[in-house]
């Protein structure tokens, strides 16, 4: 009789093992999950704000952003282009902040970046003198300040304000312009200008460089800028030239290749001869080589934005190292482009 008790005991023990041991087998998330009413659980860490870990992503790489007044401007839709493009060369995480012509736009963006501990801003602004306070706050904050294909307006275009300035000289635009002009009229010619965007710092130097290099030969008809640099600004203003002055126009000078183009529909429309018109653009794209091929644009200046960003990505480099830049601007050789000439240069990609 013990020995039976003995032995329904032990059985007993031995399924209550075994059952036992199922429940421990069962996976953790049959448990039901805790719920906020609860509080047994220790409350979750914030997540720190973005860029709170320095002048650089979670991947290492130093963090710069590109200012521009707008990508509807091909010149500059084209240079972000290259800021990508290059920017893994250089460990570079780089971050677009398109003014779309609003400069207060570039004033947020820049505070933004100044937040979020950027390592770099280049820029090409709708107006640099309305970005002065930010741009300011920003070197204070140790953010190295880049100007980008136009420079700061003069009193401020110092080591004080940017670290470094790299573009193409507009004054030396304007004033290859201006020397082509008058080699190719020796006895005089009556021109137009056309600006591009009223008081940018691209449209004030290429008008500047044209006006203090032509001599008494050139007569200047007209000059007008335009609102933006929108070819149908150019149009327009083209086309109250020609009502104005017909036949009497002999040049046309246009602050951008694009703009050019406005003004090359308007003579068309005209049924003005093209091949008596001695017709300039800057910038150097596709548009304005197209134009030099048909042969209704006769001088193409351009620019090379993709040495631009190698210039503006070595400079942030070496300041970052702690280098001594040889100097604080530095210029891209301009192209001079005429049916002669095109076949020396590489067709442009914007």
């Amino acid at each position: 009789m013990k020995k039976r008790i003995a032995l329904l005991l032990t059985v007993a023990m031995i399924a209550s093992l075994t059952a036992c041991g199922k429940k421990a087998e069962e996976p953790a998330n049959t448990e039901p999950a805790q719920t906020e009413e609860q509080g047994d659980a220790e409350p979750a860490e914030p997540a720190e704000p973005a860029g709170d870990e320095g002048t650089t992503d979670t991947e290492g790489k130093a963090k710069v952003a590109f200012l521009t007044q707008s990508l509807k401007n091909a010149s500059q839709a084209f240079a972000w282009s290259q800021f990508q493009k290059l920017a893994p060369e250089y460990g570079f995480e780089v971050t677009l902040i398109d003014e779309d012509y609003d400069a207060q736009n570039g004033v947020s963006g820049i505070g933004t970046c100044i937040a979020q501990k950027y390592t770099a801003i280049c820029m090409n602004p709708t107006d640099p003198s309305a970005l002065i306070p930010a741009i300011m706050e920003a070197k204070e904050a140790g953010v190295i300040i880049g100007l980008y294909s136009s420079e700061l307006p003069e009193g401020y275009a110092t080591t004080e304000y940017r670290d470094f300035m790299c573009g193409t000289n507009d004054v030396l635009f304007g004033e290859i312009a201006a020397q082509q002009l008058m080699e190719a009229f020796p006895d005089g010619c009556n021109v137009v200008e056309v600006g591009g965007q009223s008081g940018h710092a691209a449209q004030i130097n290429r008008h500047d460089g044209f006006f203090n290099t032509i001599d008494d030969s050139v007569k200047v008809l007209a000059a007008k800028d335009c609102d933006e640099w929108a070819s149908d600004d150019a149009m327009a203003i083209m086309e109250d030239f020609i009502v104005q002055y017909g036949d009497d126009i002999n040049a046309v000078y246009c602050h951008w290749d694009v703009g050019l183009t406005g003004c090359i529909e308007a003579m068309k429309a005209a049924n003005m001869d093209l091949s008596k018109i001695y017709t300039i653009g800057v910038d150097g794209c596709a548009i304005g080589f197209d134009q030099v091929k048909e042969g209704t644009q006769t001088l193409c200046i351009g620019q090379s934005f993709t040495q631009m960003t190698i210039d503006a990505f070595d400079c942030i480099t070496k300041i970052m190292n702690g280098e001594t830049l040889e100097t604080d601007v530095i210029w891209t050789e301009p192209q001079i482009v005429t049916k002669d000439t095109i076949d020396d240069y590489e067709y442009p990609e914007w």
